[in-house]
């Protein structure tokens, strides 16, 4: 079952409030002033996206400081020939693409097509490298910078750059809160799904639902300056955001997810790959006196959207000169962009020579091929959407059926596969595919009598009626488990730290017979900044064998979000936590803009014979292991009759007996992957899983 660990515990940057609770914001602006476009989109966040790293991260650069430390590389880029890139060559960017669906089918929905992601690479080539004939061949230069799509994943297996992932949410509009719905995307979905970036430009294509924004970017680091972080800014959140419906070309590829005609031409990515690669609004995101640090590009007053909604693609007259509305980092409609200008440019291959993370990926090697099999098939385990949570009144809510991806890798066309899978190292099962899969095609496939709790390991045993020529992306493992949260434990502590409006804001628990045993609200408010510690260290003692519910509720309907009162900023939301063992154990959390409740539920379950409560103290390590897995038994549990290695397709690979209370097994013969040892004793047993790598 998912913990509502809830995300918004670690939103601490979230900013929503409240009517007397200010209105919502939207990375620190009340979303009415954001930007918006006549047809109610939010064109671009980067820049209040920069703002909210920057006050999560204080030692990220801010503007004035990124331009001090890059304006003098611009300059020895511009006066130095050994560091233009023409000397160097193009540079060609490998580019992974992470399309985040919630199990539609393929094509439906955010589950875009390959097609439709490979439209976008297009584009932006067209747009980057002002490919005469397309779109992209405007007025402006060629930065010598192109995009492809990842031929090499990060376990060294081919890829064709394209990362579909189940997250199981519909969509990623949080309360229809800008700075929230990004807040999830970058706790939810980036650190779950990036590859690295040092090697990979990762992109996101995402639902964002009603919320009307297009895309963000994470603006590059720098260093060099003394006293900041030379990383300045978060490795597992950085690359490049959009809606999925405003990601690819319906030019290119017509039969594509796209949402009206203005933002379907694959420039949303344009734009926001500029800001990835530092560039700025043309505006400097002020007035005429703001500067986007580009000689060329002439000074305007505040975004403009030219296009359908204003009268064509027509230039006003802005701070004294002719708007560049043809430039990509201006607010224009997808048809009415075409250029980027030189010293643009010049700030790109500037950043590309010493931005951390950026400069990296000259030298990627991860868009160039590796050698390639016929027979080549590959495995992944989709992610269990369950509709139905644990709870006291049903602690063992029925399983959903597993569903794995079975990609073609291979040059020849997949027809046949054997795959074989297990649960927990038990019986093996098989299921033998057929079918047809071009190179680089997938297919999804649910696995039958997988509707149970436990580790799923599946393993391809052939491609095409023979031997899978690969072996390192032939298996996969993932645990399910959606039955309720047991802790063998009879006290727990519970706090509780409220946002200022604590009036709002009531909890109890109750056991499985829905008796009140604690409670507490609704408290003071507080017009100070800061959270205000509601409880502290509250400590629950409660009978062993019961199933426990805890509920929290907000009588304004927003939750603990965080808010303004009195003229004082409170950015923080407010959280709570139940653990167990002297904090040790986090048995439950959640808090944030919950709306008007919020409930989770956990058991204390004793073991039935207590002459075996020690099984729960048994310590396996290291884990992973390489070539020695130890086992610590407590007292009591010396008798160990025999222990069994089990591998991931159910078979047993070693037996033997065990002479004391901490023992070391050999397993440097076993080849890398997941195994099982299942430890027996006179009247009882336990199975614990091990990776060897």
């Amino acid at each position: 079952m998912k913990k509502i660990t809830l995300l918004l515990l670690l939103l601490s940057f979230s900013l929503n409030a409240q009517i007397n609770k200010k209105p919502a914001k939207s990375f620190g602006k009340k979303v009415e002033n954001v930007e918006r476009t006549p047809s109610g989109h939010i064109r671009c966040a980067s820049v209040e996206y920069e703002a909210l790293l920057r006050k999560n991260n204080p030692k990220r650069l801010n503007d004035q400081q990124f331009e001090n430390w890059l304006n003098p590389l611009i300059e020895k880029y511009k006066n130095d020939p050994t560091y233009r890139s023409e000397v160097g060559g193009i540079i060609t960017i490998p580019v992974v693409v992470h399309v985040i669906h919630n199990g539609d089918a393929y094509g439906v929905n955010e589950n875009i097509r390959d097609e439709q992601v490979e439209s976008q690479i297009t584009v932006l080539n067209q747009d980057f490298r002002k490919i005469s004939g397309t779109p992209g061949f405007g007025i402006g230069v060629d930065t010598q910078i192109q995009f492809a799509l990842a031929k090499v994943d990060p376990n060294g297996n081919p890829t064709n750059g394209i990362d579909r992932v189940n997250l199981c949410r519909e969509d990623w509009n949080l309360n229809d809160d800008l700075d929230q719905s990004s807040a999830l995307v970058n706790t939810e979905v980036k650190p779950r799904t990036i590859w690295n970036p040092d090697d990979y430009l990762n992109m996101w294509s995402v639902n964002f639902g009603s919320l009307g924004l297009l895309g963000y970017a994470q603006f590059p680091s720098a260093s060099g300056l003394n006293g900041l972080d030379p990383n300045g800014g978060d490795a597992n959140t950085d690359g490049v955001v959009s809606n999925y419906a405003t990601f690819g070309s319906r030019t290119i590829y017509p039969a594509g997810n796209y949402d009206g005609t203005q933002y379907d031409k694959g420039r949303t990515m344009t734009h926001e790959v500029g800001h990835w690669v530092g560039l700025r609004h043309l505006w400097g995101d002020g007035g005429c006196a703001v500067d986007d640090f580009c000689a060329d590009t002439p000074n305007c007053s505040g975004a403009y959207f030219a296009g359908a909604n204003t009268g064509g693609c027509i230039a006003p007259t802005q701070c004294s000169g002719t708007r560049q509305i043809q430039n990509y980092m201006d607010y224009s409609d997808d048809s009415c962009m075409s250029i980027y200008t030189q010293n643009q440019k010049d700030r790109m291959i500037a950043v590309f020579n010493n931005s951390p993370r950026r400069a990296s990926l000259r030298t990627s090697t991860k868009d160039v091929a590796i050698s390639l099999f016929a027979n080549d098939a590959e495995v992944k385990i989709e992610n269990s959407c369950s509709t139905v949570n644990a709870t006291c009144a049903n602690p063992n809510p029925p399983a959903s059926s597993k569903v794995i991806a079975l990609y073609n890798r291979g040059t020849a066309t997949l027809t046949a596969a054997t795959i074989s899978y297990n649960i927990d190292g038990g019986t093996a099962m098989v299921n033998n595919w057929t079918g047809s899969l071009a190179p680089n095609k997938f297919a999804y496939i649910t696995l039958s009598n997988t509707n149970v709790n436990g580790t799923l390991n599946v393993s391809i045993t052939s491609a095409n009626g023979t031997t899978d020529q690969r072996t390192s992306n032939n298996t996969a493992s993932k645990t399910f488990n959606n039955s309720i949260d047991n802790f063998n434990y009879t006290s727990f502590t519970f706090n509780l730290l409220g946002d200022p409006f604590g009036s709002e804001t009531t909890w109890q628990l109750t056991n499985q017979s829905g008796m009140v045993l604690y409670s507490g609200g609704p408290y003071t408010d507080q017009t100070v900044a800061g959270n205000q510690p509601l409880e502290t260290n509250v400590t629950w003692n409660l009978p062993v064998n019961g199933c426990y519910t805890f509920t929290i509720n907000d009588s304004f309907g927003d939750g603990m979000s965080g808010s303004q009162t009195g003229g004082v900023s409170n950015n923080d939301a407010g959280v709570w936590t139940i653990t167990a063992n002297g904090g040790a154990i986090n048995v439950g959390s959640g808090g944030g803009n919950f709306g008007t409740t919020q409930s989770y539920s956990f058991s204390n379950n004793a073991l039935s014979n207590e002459t075996f409560d020690p099984l729960n103290k048994i310590i396996l390590y290291p884990n992973p292991s390489h070539s020695v897995l130890n086992i610590s038994l407590p007292e009591g549990l010396e008798a160990l009759s025999y222990y069994e290695i089990i591998n991931n397709l159910g078979q047993v690979v070693k037996v033997s007996k065990m002479d004391s209370t901490t023992s070391q097994i050999n397993i440097s013969q076993f080849s890398n992957g997941i195994y099982f040892i299942k430890l027996n004793f006179e009247n009882t047993s336990k199975t614990f899983r091990f990776i060897k790598n």
